[in-house]
């Protein structure tokens, strides 16, 4: 249910935050299902924080983090959703990086009944679910909220708090390179290297290293790249088979979708990845023309402007074409 309290001034939903996290103890920390670079950090980074502040809590997300962000702080905490004891119930909950209450995925099943939600996020799209929220839109990450977070908690921003902000913002911003990367991003980036922030390192850990397995399904991808008829609309699918074969997980499937969007003339890069003979997960990549948020809120999804997703029911090249449609009437 949308909250008016989302409209509050950024300083007075900081302060909410702070009231939330110093009124209360024990919490589940959740981010988004298929967490992505922002949502392991922003996991990480709160959890960070209330260590330091002496509150307890669990890490926890549907699935596994991927293991390509195992040098973030907690991240050996940070259990999937079949390790929590089944008869835990929690009261206090803070979401990071989830644009709306369903991108909990099932892990909204261990909520107490009389849960309260601190809602931290940056999505436009967000629905302002739960009890207090914190969303500032034009945030560049989730990260980018928490520095300001630590700030108004008084916790120095350091050591591995310093590298999870680091590693959000530069995953969320595509290595500094996006239409997200703002002045504010570039001076907090230049603080954290300042205080010994290896930037370099990061960067490679999280946006060069491929695996064996990320090379053998782009090739199976590749061969399924598509164009609609003016070539601004570019797509490449993924099938169960093409994932059997590969023994790709998703996380060896980051950056796939960057292939159609980058090529000259394409307004709409578009991944389409079957999860089951009637489950596509669909992603969105604009390069300016199309609101693909606005695209992906008809059919159930959400996330940017340029960047988003949707899951929709139907066989793959069933939802290619009402995709591929309605992604062409958007652009016209």
């Amino acid at each position: 249910m949308t909250d008016s309290r989302r409209n509050r001034p950024y300083e007075q939903q900081l302060a909410a935050a702070r009231k939330f996290i110093e009124d209360n103890d024990r919490f589940l920390v959740v981010a988004h299902v298929n967490p992505d670079g922002d949502a392991a950090s922003s996991t990480s980074a709160v959890g960070w924080m209330l260590e330091r502040l002496g509150k307890r809590f669990v890490l926890v997300n549907e699935g596994t983090m991927p293991k390509k962000f195992d040098f973030l702080w907690g991240f050996e905490r940070m259990l999937a959703l079949d390790e929590l004891p089944s008869e835990e119930r929690y009261t206090c909950i803070i979401s990071v990086d989830c644009a709306d209450e369903a991108r909990i995925g099932q892990v909204k099943e261990r909520f107490a009944a009389d849960a309260k939600l601190l809602n931290i996020d940056h999505h436009p799209t967000n629905d302002s679910f739960g009890d207090v929220q914190l969303i500032r839109e034009d945030a560049a990450a989730t990260v980018e909220i928490l520095y300001d977070l630590a700030g108004t908690l008084r916790l120095p921003v350091e050591g591995e708090l310093a590298a999870a902000i680091y590693c959000g913002l530069l995953t969320d911003t595509g290595g500094f390179r996006y239409s997200n990367t703002t002045p504010k991003v570039m001076r907090i980036a230049a603080e954290l290297l300042a205080g010994g922030v290896e930037g370099h390192r990061l960067a490679e850990l999280v946006l060069e290293k491929i695996t064996y397995a990320h090379i053998t399904v782009l090739k199976q991808a590749l061969n399924t790249l598509s164009f609609n008829e003016d070539r601004q609309i570019s797509w490449i699918t993924v099938s169960q088979d093409d994932i059997r074969l590969t023994g790709a997980t998703s996380e060896d499937m980051d950056g796939l979708i960057l292939y159609p969007r980058n090529i000259e003339g394409v307004e709409v890069g578009l991944l389409f990845k079957q999860t089951d003979e009637q489950t596509v997960k669909v992603s969105f990549r604009s390069n300016g023309k199309a609101d693909v948020a606005a695209i992906a809120q008809r059919f159930g999804g959400g996330g940017h402007v340029r960047a988003s997703g949707c899951t929709l029911k139907g066989g793959l090249q069933e939802v290619v074409e009402r995709v591929v449609k309605e992604v062409g009437q958007s652009l016209r």
